[in-house]
């Protein structure tokens, strides 16, 4: 994890990674009968997030699934607690990143320990009174409780659009990483 550096100065950013690099490490790291199939990973500069999918029970009848479904999450959450620290270590280590765990099952998705991350901002008059509207409201209860309700609800309403972003994004990195070709 990142931290202040020196005189209070923000620590080196993590390495440079890919989600393909990612996708192929923890596939390698992990046991193969964990997941149904290859985990899904999103990342970040702070955190990386891994979402296996596990088997839904077989159920019978009017059987609630939902509560079979977390039922196997919190089984497969403990029964693979020792292995899952002893990855996340290592990838923390490598990637310099907060490993968080999730986990899919059937309709029911659980996440673990997620990275909660200060982010530090600096808003104008008029800004600074839309989250304290929404504190006054009793929507949250402190500025950066508001502001990161806005946030989700930008990223709810407006996921289509952050998704293009996102993706032009990955073009350009990819342009990047492939870097200029000499001239000779």
């Amino acid at each position: 994890m990142r931290r202040r550096g020196p005189g209070g100065r923000r620590a080196p950013e993590p390495p440079l990674t890919t989600t393909d690099e990612l996708t192929a490490w923890f596939t390698g790291s992990l046991p193969d009968d964990w997941f149904d199939s290859t985990p899904d990973i999103t990342f970040d500069r702070d955190e990386i997030i891994v979402v296996g999918t596990i088997p839904a029970p077989k159920l019978a009848g009017d059987t609630d699934r939902s509560v079979a479904e977390e039922a196997r999450i919190t089984t497969f959450r403990e029964d693979t607690r020792t292995q899952r620290v002893s990855v996340a270590e290592r990838a923390e280590a490598q990637f310099e990143r907060h490993i968080t765990w999730a986990v899919r099952c059937g309709d029911t998705e659980a996440t673990f320990t997620s990275a909660n991350v200060p982010v530090m901002t600096r808003l104008r008059f008029h800004e600074r009174q839309v989250l304290d509207t929404l504190i006054a409201a009793g929507i949250a209860r402190s500025r950066a409780e508001a502001l990161a309700w806005c946030v989700g609800l930008v990223g709810d309403n407006e996921s289509e659009w952050i998704d293009e972003i996102r993706e032009a994004m990955e073009a350009v990195d990819d342009v990047r990483r492939r870097g200029p070709t000499s001239r000779q």
